[in-house]
């Protein structure tokens, strides 16, 4: 099945460059970063170790999939990658897989929200049915954001990220400022776990959830402007520059702080601004990552939509998946997402905020890695094929980038690995009905 362009809107209406890398950048930067210092703070060097790790097999990705967006500059790539490679149903699965990861990825911002605004309301945090509502009411504004157009959502895009960059870069700048005139003590990462490869590995799969997203413009590249270059270009500056921030930042707040206050903590970042600086900054951080979470959600309730309207557009879903409103917004599509997101939330909300993200990371986790595993394959497939134009360096990468996805899949667990390829699985039927009824038109 051939490749086909879904875009409907007008040239001024796509996203050029700097909205693509904002895309990026703001579907990477969202809760991970904020929430997992208390998961990574007993694993002490493993999580310095586990971060290089997970940044460099992005990074490996990501020079991948810039390759690939180069060849497959147009239509979805969570299919296309997969389609040009293995065929259409390698396409179908590889898509369906990623669309329930974006919907997830929503849920588990939306409860990242609740988390940090708990610092500011303290209510939030007991959980029950009030905090639900909420947490559903975040993804329902951005859906109707999303429903005015893409243009808009990308300009919702860029201001989230230029606010959720201060608390980082902040963190960065107070812990230089906490250690030169003595207000805080070098880390002795005392009481930690010792350096281990089971222990760098559960703190990679941690990690790795934090930069899920570096792929997001070539997801939606029918609604990029010049998708040959910008695409590649924005993948390559996203994962590069929000790796180095999170390289530094998280690291420093995870080693900085005592265990047992990061333990107890539903926002590090909040804690961290609250121990160093005072009560009152670590409310206002609490906001910004709250912001941080909602940006993102943003983000992908953009990715969420365009997912179900590309295969649609293929014949590979019902042709209601692919009806546009005047904004040539998918709506169908980004109702039945987001429904599916608030479902979630809603049926999951009495594990707790902690033990909740815990879970929605690991299985949005392992279910986008299908992706990531598919389309290095796809890569080193092409390139094969004669496909693709690579260098033996570019090849010892995307292998890298494979293995580095794989064995991120496995330490998710078998729970999370087992509800991802269950999810995935239950498209199957969907895609064999809708072969066995195009075939008679054939």
């Amino acid at each position: 099945m051939t490749a086909t362009t879904t875009n409907s809107e007008r040239p001024g209406q796509k996203l050029g460059l700097l909205m693509c890398v904002a895309l990026g950048m703001g579907n990477m930067i969202g809760s991970g970063v904020f929430l997992l210092p208390r998961d990574l703070a007993p694993l002490g060097w493993n999580a310095i170790i586990g971060w290089g790790v997970s940044i460099a097999g992005t990074l490996c990705l990501a020079l991948a999939f810039a390759r690939l967006a180069k060849r497959l500059p147009t239509g979805c790539a969570s299919f296309t990658y997969g389609a040009a490679a293995f065929g259409p149903g390698t396409g179908f699965v590889v898509s369906w897989s990623y669309w329930i990861s974006c919907w997830t990825v929503v849920a588990t911002l939306a409860v990242a929200a609740i988390s940090n605004l708990s610092i500011l309301a303290p209510a939030l945090a007991a959980g029950g049915a009030g905090p639900a509502l909420i947490a559903i009411g975040f993804i329902w504004l951005f859906t109707i954001v999303n429903l005015f157009g893409v243009r808009r959502a990308g300009n919702a895009q860029m201001l989230t990220l230029a606010l959720k960059l201060i608390p980082i870069v902040g963190a960065i700048l107070v812990a230089i400022w906490a250690l030169a005139t003595g207000r805080a003590d070098a880390p002795t990462l005392a009481g930690t776990q010792p350096v281990s490869l089971n222990n760098v590995g559960a703190a990679a799969t941690l990690t790795l959830f934090a930069l899920l997203g570096f792929e997001s413009a070539a997801v939606v590249s029918d609604r990029v402007r010049d998708p040959e270059r910008t695409i590649p270009r924005s993948m390559l500056i996203a994962a590069a520059a929000t790796g180095l921030l999170y390289l530094l930042s998280s690291t420093t707040v995870t080693l900085m702080l005592p265990l047992a206050t990061l333990q107890e903590s539903n926002a590090a970042y909040a804690a961290f601004f609250g121990t160093l600086i005072g009560p009152s900054a670590g409310q206002v951080v609490a906001l910004f990552a709250a912001i941080a979470a909602l940006g993102a959600l943003n983000g992908f309730v953009l990715l969420q939509g365009e997912i179900p309207r590309d295969l649609a557009h293929r014949r590979l879903l019902p042709a209601m998946f692919a009806r546009d409103n005047r904004f040539a917004s998918p709506w169908i599509t980004q109702l039945i997402s987001s429904t599916c997101a608030s479902i979630i939330v809603y049926a999951n909300f009495s594990r707790g905020l902690a033990d909740l993200f815990s879970f929605m990371v690991k299985v949005t986790t392992s279910t986008a890695i299908i992706f990531y595993i598919v389309g290095a394959l796809a890569a080193l497939k092409l390139e094969n094929d004669g496909d693709i134009r690579a260098s033996p360096g570019f090849a010892a990468l995307t292998i890298l980038g494979f293995l580095y996805s794989c064995w991120a899949f496995y330490g998710a667990g078998l729970e999370a690995g087992l509800w991802s390829l269950g999810l995935t699985a239950a498209g199957l039927p969907i895609f064999l009905a809708m072969r066995r009824r195009a075939r008679p038109a054939a």
